[in-house]
């Protein structure tokens, strides 16, 4: 039986971190059957990868034993000619001092299908990162991008002529290039910096100019490094947050590494077009964010109940949205009965959350009422009934509320028709459990990579409950162990403990912006254990 047809990915893994890959990259990663690496890519990177794959390092780091070229040539064809998807993931851009032509003549020589996926490359992430811009109108209006792998190799007279120079693989060099620079005219008091491990953890930054650069990093192991020379660096000062930093600090850490959140990586399960907004936040405060939808937001299995509202929507007193997703979908619904906003008159409006005030008024209407604390049972305990705390009057209110079609809210309608209220609940929208678990997020549990859990509805801790049951058997029993789990408020946070036996985090505030900031105390206090 002929094997089938495989594959060789040549994929650029970017200057280090995760969030820096590419979305293709990304993919091919979480269904590769062969790994063969270099050294410099970040580990965290390799913790994405489904625990099937066989991994190969290579090295291809400076200073260190690597695999010849010859013997990765022959790994790439012997794994594809075996039928293997195969990633030859590569740092930074497979293009740039990647050595991949010798690869790729080896590939087409034996007959081997091949894909080339472009990765950012240090030359363009370590200055960025560290807050220097390549080109500038007065400063630089070119630069050049070396290896100083041989620096005498190199056109030094040509290279001075240039406003700014990226030099790679220069770091066990500096001497060397700084007396080449120098001899070639280039002035003793031209800014560098010196960026090593770009964009990882352990980043750090020195600054100085040719004269005093090799005295400051004396003692420092340098590789691998991005080396910046010219006018460039001085904009540095001025650009970096969150203040100016003195040239002659040395080293710096970026901000990005003193923040929060920074080595965490956290798993977010909201649904897919929601989940960008709290990914955000997260990352903002350094957290690296895998995704792992828990929800799919779709239509009612019907839209007759709420055509009926909404053709009689006059005779309503009150319309109640609990979720962005209930505003979503009733407005959408309203405009394809060609109405809008203005069919809302004289209908005062209850929503819940800041989330669902927000969605409201991207339709340019204000709500009547916010409960304080953003949850249904508030709702019901602080609405504003007129002459009082419900009694004859509310006997006249006609409320309708827009929800999911599953069901939910049972204490608001409960507690509204107690107290004399008539509740027309119509479906809306329907959230339902994705079929399949995200393969990046399997494989970040599979192999302990991840650190929280975020949670921000009942819902999204069954549905994560219902995917994690069907892949059961490629975790480990404790898997959930050493891992924090977070909840935006009371409801979910029962679910949480029902479903999972546990709960670390739930937030004050219950919104994102509340759970994020749960979740940086909580961290804040672990590690001040």
């Amino acid at each position: 039986m002929q094997n089938p047809r495989g594959k060789v990915y040549l994929v650029g893994a970017g200057p280090g971190d995760c969030n820096l890959m590419t979305v293709r990259s990304h993919k091919l990663l979480s269904q590769v059957e062969v790994l063969i690496y270099d050294a410099l890519v970040d580990l965290p990177q390799l913790e994405l990868i489904p625990v099937t794959c066989h991994k190969i390092e290579v090295g291809k780091r400076g200073g260190k034993p690597s695999t010849q070229q010859q013997e990765i040539n022959r790994l790439l064809v012997e794994k594809c000619k075996l039928g293997k998807q195969v990633v030859r993931l590569k740092s930074g851009d497979p293009f740039i001092f990647g050595r991949s032509s010798s690869e790729i003549q080896a590939l087409i020589e034996a007959g081997c299908d091949f894909e080339v996926v472009p990765g950012i490359s240090s030359a363009l992430a370590a200055p960025l990162l560290a807050g220097i811009p390549l080109t500038d109108p007065v400063m630089s209006r070119c630069f050049a991008v070396m290896s100083a792998h041989e620096p005498d190799a190199l056109e030094w007279q040509a290279l001075v002529q240039i406003e700014t120079l990226v030099i790679l693989m220069g770091g066990r060099n500096l001497g060397e290039i700084i007396w080449q620079l120098q001899k070639h005219g280039l002035s003793s008091q031209t800014p560098i910096a010196i960026i090593r491990d770009c964009g990882r953890p352990e980043q750090q930054i020195w600054i100085g100019n040719l004269s005093d650069i090799v005295h400051k990093t004396t003692g420092q192991s340098l590789s691998p490094c991005a080396i910046i020379i010219g006018e460039v660096v001085r904009l540095r000062e001025y650009l970096i947050q969150p203040q100016s930093i003195n040239m002659n600090d040395i080293p710096v850490t970026p901000d990005r590494n003193q923040l929060p959140l920074a080595g965490k990586t956290i798993l977010v399960t909201r649904a897919a077009s929601q989940s960008a907004e709290f990914s955000d936040r997260l990352q903002q405060q350094g957290a690296r964010v895998i995704e792992m939808p828990a929800l799919v937001i779709g239509p009612p299995s019907n839209w007759e109940l709420l055509d009926s509202a909404i053709a009689q929507l006059s005779s309503f007193h009150w319309l109640i949205l609990t979720s962005h997703n209930a505003v979503d979908s009733f407005f959408q619904r309203l405009k394809a009965h060609g109405k809008d906003a203005r069919s809302l008159f004289g209908i005062k409006i209850a929503v819940v959350g800041k989330k669902t005030a927000e969605s409201l008024r991207s339709h340019s209407l204000e709500p009547d009422f916010i409960p304080p604390n953003f949850v249904a049972d508030s709702l019901v305990e602080n609405f504003p009934w007129e002459g009082g705390d419900g009694g004859a009057t509310s006997t006249k209110y006609k409320i309708l509320f827009p929800r999911v079609e599953s069901g939910g809210r049972e204490v608001l309608v409960k507690e509204f028709t107690a107290k004399g209220a008539q509740v027309i609940e119509v479906p809306a929208y329907q959230s339902c459990c994705p079929e399949n678990i995200d393969p990046i997020a399997l494989a970040a549990l599979q192999n302990r990579a991840i650190d929280l859990i975020t949670f921000a509805s009942s819902k999204t801790v069954q549905n994560f409950c219902n995917l994690i049951g069907k892949n059961q058997e490629l975790l480990s029993q404790d898997w959930l162990e050493n891992v924090c789990i977070a909840s935006i408020g009371p409801e979910t946070s029962k679910s949480c403990y029902n479903l999972l036996g546990k709960l670390d985090v739930e937030a004050k505030e219950y919104t994102l912006d509340g759970l994020t900031e749960a979740i940086v105390q909580w961290v804040a206090d672990y590690q001040s254990l």
